[in-house]
């Protein structure tokens, strides 16, 4: 009997004592200033396509014309290849952070023309370029495509996923680093992904108590981190700042409305003043039975359309639901379920509710 009373006080000090069961670590609330992936493009053809590729496009055949001049073909003047066994296209790849020359990363193909299937195509050799204009990597090789395409002489066709588009799996080899600044800046900097002065100071407080004197708050998402400038001790360093736990700041109370499905989404920092709401359905009905009159025998009458409509109304009776100060997002929910409003009515009466001043969240429409 003793020892199921002390587990009922343990169970009760364990639920009321404050838990981190809510924190979160640090790397999931935000990340390292430049350690980061960067985006590449490029331009390039692929071949090998059987009839499926474009047709003799202009910019398809100047770049056509370009690879054949790299490998040292020369392309009559006036003379336009036949191409549908050809198609442009754009690459885009992702360089992810550290990543050193020889590596390699995927890229995605992607048709910019009127080729109606990629399936069996290969890449010719092609740049990827950054935002500076550099070329970090080099692509080329055999496409994956999910997608397939089926077209008949009658103009019949079938499509099944998305076959202009595919994947070369380890496609790219990495040709230049971006420089981070890791092993070279004095302060590194740690960015929230969310910006909020709480979360921010709370962060800052933990790494503090962890690593005295080493975060500072810049602003509402950037902390500046004193690290040492070794790289395997800045490294250790940074791995152990990412692993801190950390109770974010509250979330501010939005409603996200989203235009195009009805999606509405509330999260659980709503709160409503003090508020009834009413929401009925009002239904008027027109009917028209138009009867054709035919004049009397020997009548100099003429034959009419009498018009008969009749007119209905149906009012759906909903009771009132009434929000006591500071009613909270089930209260709401399970009110407005029982007025049985839909998404559509449900955007009306938060409208309604914000306009009143009663609703005390942002509303977000998307």
């Amino acid at each position: 009997m003793i020892r199921k009373i002390l587990l009922v006080l343990a169970a009760a000090m364990t639920a009321l004592t404050p838990g981190i069961a809510s924190a979160e670590r640090v790397r999931d609330l935000g990340q390292f200033q430049g350690v980061r992936s960067n985006q590449l493009t490029g331009y390039g053809i692929v071949v090998g396509l059987p009839g499926t590729g474009d047709d003799n496009l202009e910019y398809l055949t100047q770049a056509m014309k370009g690879v054949s001049g790299r490998m040292g073909l020369t392309l009559p003047p006036g003379v336009s290849p036949g191409l549908k066994n050809a198609a442009a296209v754009m690459i885009t790849a992702d360089l992810p952070a550290f990543a050193k020359p020889g590596q390699r990363i995927d890229v995605t193909v992607s048709t910019i023309g009127k080729a109606k299937s990629l399936r069996g195509g290969a890449l010719i050799m092609t740049p990827l370029y950054g935002a500076d204009g550099q070329i970090y990597a080099m692509a080329q090789g055999n496409l994956a495509v999910g997608g397939l395409g089926i077209s008949g002489k009658d103009g019949s066709n079938v499509t099944v996923n998305i076959p202009t588009v595919g994947r070369i799996a380890d496609g790219a080899s990495v040709e230049r680093a971006v420089a981070t600044g890791f092993d070279s800046d004095p302060l590194l900097r740690w960015n929230l992904f969310n910006a909020d002065f709480l979360t921010a100071s709370r962060v800052r407080d933990a790494i503090n108590r962890r690593l005295p004197g080493t975060a500072s708050v810049e602003d509402g998402v950037t902390l500046a981190l004193r690290l040492p400038p070794q790289p395997d001790t800045r490294a250790s360093v940074m791995a152990a700042i990412e692993m801190i736990e950390v109770e974010p700041a509250e979330t501010a109370a939005r409603v996200i409305v989203n235009s195009r499905t009805g999606t509405v989404v509330i999260n659980n920092a709503v709160r409503l003043s003090p508020a009834a709401i009413s929401h009925g359905k009002l239904t008027v009905r027109v009917d028209e039975d138009p009867t054709v009159v035919q004049p009397a025998p020997f009548s100099r009458g003429q034959t009419a359309v009498e018009q008969n409509s009749t007119i209905t109304t149906d009012e759906e009776k909903r009771s009132v639901a009434m929000f006591r100060p500071g009613a909270s997002l089930s209260s709401v929910v399970d009110a407005l379920n029982m007025l049985g409003v839909t998404p559509s009515d449900l955007v009306a009466i938060l409208e309604a509710l914000k306009q009143a001043g009663a609703l005390k969240a942002e509303m977000v429409v998307i």
